[in-house]
């Protein structure tokens, strides 16, 4: 079995607080994009003796295999409550950057919840699969439900938004992964006004009014150490993006267009850049 495993971007994030034990609180809308990893869930192949129960691999050499992967950490637990002991390999295919900001990781955590869920025929209710998930990261959750959302604590109080119309981006990844830990712990901690209670609409505002919406505080400490990411960002605008910004703690940007048509045009000369990789996407509902 194969299901896809999607990245979001950040459209908006700001840091409203900080708890005792050094995790930041958020304020953040995120949207799943139509750029995906690939899960491939099968058992050993006929003939093929199973040397362990659960065997998770990768095709990209910076993602690890084995307990060190989240995929695995997911499946595991999973596995493990539902005392499921057949064998079950598990492939991820990445075509999401790594460390990009872009929540590949735990997209792909989330596949694996959703997929072997489908896979042994387990039943489990959306609500079971939800706090599995947020025992693995603050992001999982957001992947498993699917949906656009804001998020509030760490990243794990989601709060579904309606009526989010498609918009068409480009993705930049610069080539170089950015460390979420290190973005986070070089912040200088600003108490940002926190506007919990303030309503999104995207149901009226076009690639053009979402360009005052656009904000990252992480963005400022990635770019003095990764001038590139600020470069990018400007290539975008100059490319005709109405508006353009740092996803997550980086290192990608995403620039938003107006229309379909004017996307493909700035993809077309920005996948031209030497060592920067271009994506066309639009945001999935």
């Amino acid at each position: 079995m194969k299901i896809r495993a999607p990245a979001k971007v950040n459209l908006y994030l700001r840091i409203v607080g900080k708890r005792e034990d050094g995790y930041h609180l958020l304020d953040t809308v995120m949207v799943s994009v139509s750029l995906y990893d690939e899960l491939e869930i099968r058992r050993p192949r006929p003939g093929q003796r199973a040397k362990r129960r659960l065997t998770v691999t990768c095709d990209h050499p910076l993602v690890p295999s084995g307990r060190r992967n989240l995929v695995y950490q997911a499946a595991s637990r999973l596995l493990h409550s539902k005392r499921i002991r057949s064998p079950v390999d598990i492939h991820i295919r990445k075509r999401i950057p790594v460390g990009a900001g872009l929540g590949g990781g735990s997209s792909d955590a989330a596949a694996a919840l959703v997929g072997l869920n489908r896979f042994f025929r387990l039943g489990l209710k959306r609500a079971e699969l939800l706090t599995l998930a947020a025992s693995l990261g603050a992001d999982v959750p957001f992947f498993v439900s699917g949906r656009p959302a804001r998020a509030g604590g760490i990243g794990e109080r989601l709060r579904a938004i309606a009526a989010v119309p498609r918009l068409w981006m480009v993705i930049l990844y610069p080539g170089f992964p950015v460390s979420t830990r290190w973005v986070y712990e070089n912040y200088p901690f600003k108490l940002t006004k926190n506007i919990e209670n303030t309503s999104i609409n995207f149901s009226r505002k076009g690639p053009a009014e979402l360009t005052s919406f656009l904000v990252n505080d992480l963005e400022k400490v990635a770019i003095r150490r990764y001038p590139l990411i600020g470069r990018l960002k400007r290539r975008l605008v100059e490319e005709g993006a109405a508006g353009a910004l740092m996803s997550g703690s980086g290192s990608s940007v995403f620039g938003i267009f107006s229309t379909g048509q004017q996307a493909r045009s700035a993809f077309r000369h920005l996948h031209k850049d030497r060592g920067v990789e271009a994506f066309l996407v639009h945001t999935l509902s």
